[in-house]
């Protein structure tokens, strides 16, 4: 090994000590700042406060690090890759101990411990975190791209759990038991633990960069166009959207009193336009929230379609279309001319959307 080698393993192998300990003090930090929550430990809370400034210092320093890293080496290749996502996992560790923080802040404003469900509730969504978290940390200090590709797929398990404790705490301020401000801030710890998981993705997603070169995909969003019958418009709707923007999208029809058949004129004018139709036929919309909670966007199409969701899911953009349906007593001619009328706002409305979600060159 050339001297120039060494000085540069030397100057990684800094870096990679450094990394290493401060995402150990910020798992700590985050650990304690939990345990501080669920027993009202305010003396506790207040050290996780204290204790965030020293990591945010030495973040900086590893911020330093890895600019006189580039400065004295000038990396291409992998080095600079690693480089590069450290300065990424630096922000991502910051935010984990900045809600870490939050988390013991509301903590010291609790009046009492939580109640055994809501206890059992930041335990069990505290405990997936943590462990996601950990494993992120441990993929990209051992560089384990199949560690941080299984550690990203417990994302979604999280989700569920979240959905699930924030039923929990809906009841649990039913029941007036508890202050309003303990509810707010019960609600908040929840947040940021379930924020933990968002950033340890983004950590298993800097250790995929930095050893393969792999970069985060385009989203690939789920659309839900609805009306009464799902017999026209809203079939008109996803057979173009899947036509205009293949890559950007997977999307789905449904009415919530479906006719039985496709109007044929409807079949007709999609076989005019070059849209596929074959085989199409009218289906029922699954009210389930769990069911709804699958798409990114649900577009409304028609009156009254807004008044079937009775309920959003968190993750879940609704909006409303002002296009109304082709009825389906009128005459094939008289049916066609309004369909074109609804094909062109169709055409220009999920342009404007799809762009929105992936830019202008969404296709």
């Amino acid at each position: 090994m050339t001297h120039y080698e060494k000085r540069l393993e030397e100057d990684l192998s800094a870096i990679r000590e450094r990394i290493e300990e401060v995402g150990e003090r910020v798992e700590t930090a985050l650990e304690r700042a939990v345990r501080a929550a669920l027993k009202v430990d305010r003396g506790l809370a207040n050290q996780v406060v204290m204790g965030d400034k020293p990591i945010n210092r030495e973040i900086r320093a590893i911020d330093k690090l890895c600019y006189g890293f580039i400065a004295r080496h000038l990396p291409s290749a992998g080095h600079l890759r690693f480089v590069s996502s450290v300065l990424r996992l630096d922000v991502e560790l910051e935010r984990i101990g900045d809600y870490a923080v939050a988390i013991a802040r509301e903590a010291i404003q609790l009046s009492t411990v939580p109640s055994g469900s809501v206890a059992s509730d930041i335990q069990l969504i505290a405990d997936q975190a943590q462990r996601m978290f950990r494993q992120a940390m441990e993929s990209f200090n051992e560089q384990n791209p199949e560690l941080a590709r299984g550690t990203k797929g417990m994302a979604s398990q999280i989700e569920a759990t979240y959905q699930k404790v924030f039923k929990d705490l809906l009841k649990e301020g039913e029941k007036s038991a508890r202050p309003i401000r303990d509810l707010f801030a019960t609600l908040v710890i929840f947040n940021r633990i379930g924020r933990v998981a968002d950033q340890a993705k983004n950590i298993c997603e800097d250790t995929l960069f930095a050893v393969a070169g792999e970069i985060k995909s385009e989203k690939v969003y789920r659309v839900l166009f609805i009306d009464e019958r799902n017999d026209a418009l809203s079939q008109l709707a996803e057979a173009f959207a899947r036509k205009a923007f293949p890559d950007s999208g997977v999307y789905q029809s449904a009415g919530w009193n479906p006719a039985d058949r496709l109007l044929p004129a409807a079949e007709v004018f999609m076989n005019a336009k070059g849209l596929d139709g074959d085989g199409l036929a009218p289906k029922k919309l699954d009210h389930s929230l769990e069911q709804l909670a699958d798409f990114h966007i649900i577009v409304t199409l028609g009156k009254h379609t807004l008044d079937q969701i009775e309920e959003t899911p968190f993750h879940t953009v609704v909006l409303e279309w002002d296009i109304q349906p082709v009825p389906s007593d009128l005459d094939t001619e008289r049916s066609t001319a309004l369909m074109e009328e609804d094909f062109q706002s169709l055409q220009h409305s999920i342009r404007e959307l799809m762009e929105t979600l992936r830019g202008e060159g969404a296709s």
